[in-house]
């Protein structure tokens, strides 16, 4: 299967630069996947099209503010760094830029020495292994001294940190944000709760995988990036008992529904407490075990995340969904408009 399929025009001018003042106030469209019919909704009426019983799924990942900015301890040289995941102890994955600059050994000072790392190697993709050192409570250091990784294509400045965190963020680890559920306000949640639907958290910690590009011509010889992910024994006893009761179970995200896929393939159709690494890969032929609808955004052409989209509710239906989307302006990426699949 060719990557051109899952191309479409955009004009950059639709890539949302900015949060919209009020999260729910986002634009929602309504994807219906059996006959491809579309409505155009606003986020905060979301409850209208969901059920007594049924269940939404939401990604309680946190954002660390994990981009970091320092000097090389000898030269003065700037360097930009950005924390991946943590290894052991103080030491962690990370993007450095300028890359070359900095060799084993290399030393580099944040924020007057409050923090400062030694790279003890080289990793994949061109990153690099720092080990870092500072008094206190690192995560406290890190707000202090860290910005929210915003994705590549975000050329403004973001004024309010919390603005690319879900209200719902708990566990820390991300390095790119649940998108899909940043239109989620507080009284929404509630509103969803009162009516008699349940709320269930998984966790999945977001890699920059997410927005690395599909680089060769089939789909099926994209290597997908690994992920962390964790289901408690409560979440999977309650999806179980949704199921079982006739609910219908609705991912918010490409992240909750790729933690979800993952348990309920290797469960025989169940869900279980577990945690560890997943590298599903979603692309049209795949047959869903665990989700019966799903939020979204959307997403960039040619990513793995429309190919995800377009499995759930067929290739030319989001498409076409997409072609009106840039045709009545719909916000697109990380802080644009919604879809709803059911």
């Amino acid at each position: 299967m060719k990557v051109d399929l899952f191309d479409f025009h955009l004009p950059e001018e639709l890539i949302a630069q900015t949060p919209l003042e009020q999260r729910a106030e986002s634009r929602l469209m309504v994807l219906n996947k059996e006959s491809g019919k579309l409505e155009h909704d606003v986020f905060k009426n979301i409850k209208n099209y969901l059920n007594p019983g049924d269940c939404l799924v939401l990604n309680d990942t946190k954002v660390l503010p994990a981009r970091l900015f320092g000097m090389k301890e000898d030269t003065g040289a700037k360097i930009e760094v950005l924390l991946l995941k943590q290894l052991e102890g103080e030491e962690w994955e990370t993007l450095v830029k300028p890359a070359k600059r900095v060799k084993e050994g290399t030393k580099i000072v944040f924020g007057d020495g409050l923090l400062t790392a030694e790279c003890t190697g080289e990793a994949e993709h061109g990153g690099r292994n720092l080990k870092f050192s500072y008094d206190g409570i690192f995560y406290e250091v890190l707000e202090q001294l860290g910005e929210m990784p915003l994705p590549p294509y975000i050329k403004e400045q973001l004024e309010d940190k919390d603005r690319y965190q879900t209200v719902f963020a708990r566990e820390r680890g991300s390095a790119a944000a649940p998108t899909a559920g940043l239109h989620f306000t507080e009284e929404l949640l509630d509103e969803i709760k009162e009516m008699g639907i349940h709320i269930a958290f998984i966790t999945l910690h977001v890699g920059l995988g997410t927005f690395r590009p599909v680089s060769v011509d089939s789909i099926e010889e994209h290597d997908m990036h690994s992920e962390f992910y964790q289901v408690t024994e409560g979440t999977a006893l309650l999806l179980n008992s949704v199921r079982e009761q006739g609910g219908r179970i609705i991912s918010v995200g490409t992240t909750s529904t790729r933690t979800l896929e993952t348990i309920a393939t290797a469960n025989e159709g169940k869900f279980v407490a577990e945690n560890g690494w997943t590298n599903i890969f979603i692309y049209p032929g795949y047959e869903f075990k665990a989700i019966d609808g799903m939020i979204t955004n959307f997403h960039l052409p040619k990513s793995t995340l429309i190919m995800l989209v377009s499995a759930l509710a067929g290739r030319d239906n989001v498409l076409n969904a997409y072609n009106h989307a840039v045709e009545e302006r719909y916000r697109f990426f990380s802080f644009g408009d919604a879809m709803l699949i059911l």
